[in-house]
């Protein structure tokens, strides 16, 4: 029984999630489901991201927190439209709740919405959301092994941001062992190295990020 309830939650959300994407499709905007670890810098990434591309592209954000909104205000300082969801407790978003956050948004005047999912290596990968796009984040300081204890996450996304390289020699991070486990894991996957703290390869990621929306909006 435990079985069929959580088939047909998921066979629930993957309905709303085809309608989302549907919409996006229709508005020509491009979404992107950003995940990570607690700490492994997506708000930072998102900042430095509309920093590269706000005189380029249109950008709206989907913030995702089990409580607060302090990562919404800190992006509200950008002037782009934020709307933030707060789970709870739920441990991820689901496209139900981005149904919900998509009534309070303008899609006519955004080319890019980034979703924030929940800090959470586990249950974001599990639930669409009508994305175009599924991004993940890993910190240097959590391992280069997290891919093996999180296999999902990692062979379902399309890009990997690996962020705070510049703590790469302080501690055992093998940056050539994660690219060679995730790249058997998932070939398709397109691998950054960047750090948030100091600009390193955040130019590549805006630029290769900016020439998917225009692909997806000319698709």
């Amino acid at each position: 029984m435990d079985i069929e309830v959580l088939e047909g939650i998921f066979d629930a959300n993957e309905k709303i999630a085809r309608e989302n994407e549907a919409l996006f499709r229709e508005r020509g905007v491009m979404a992107m489901n950003l995940m990570a670890s607690p700490g492994a810098g997506k708000t930072s990434l998102i900042a430095a991201t509309l920093q590269l591309l706000k005189e380029k592209l249109e950008v709206g954000v989907i913030e995702g927190d089990i409580a607060s909104s302090v990562d919404a205000e800190k992006l509200k300082a950008y002037d782009i439209p934020v709307v933030q969801i707060n789970t709870g407790g739920a441990c991820h978003l689901d496209a139900i709740m981005i149904q919900q956050a998509l009534a309070h948004m303008d899609l006519a005047a955004i080319d890019l919405l980034i979703i924030e999912n929940v800090g959470n290596l586990v249950c974001p990968a599990e639930f669409k959301l009508g994305e175009a796009l599924r991004a993940m984040i890993l910190s240097v300081a959590e391992g280069h092994d997290k891919p093996l204890k999180y296999p999902l996450m990692f062979s379902d996304s399309d890009v990997l941001v690996v962020n705070k390289t510049d703590l790469i020699g302080l501690g055992d991070f093998d940056m050539a062992e994660l690219r060679e486990v995730v790249t058997r894991m998932n070939p398709d996957i397109v691998i950054f190295e960047v750090s948030c703290r100091t600009g390193e390869g955040l130019g590549a990621w805006a630029d290769w990020l900016e020439q998917r929306v225009r692909d997806f909006k000319e698709s």
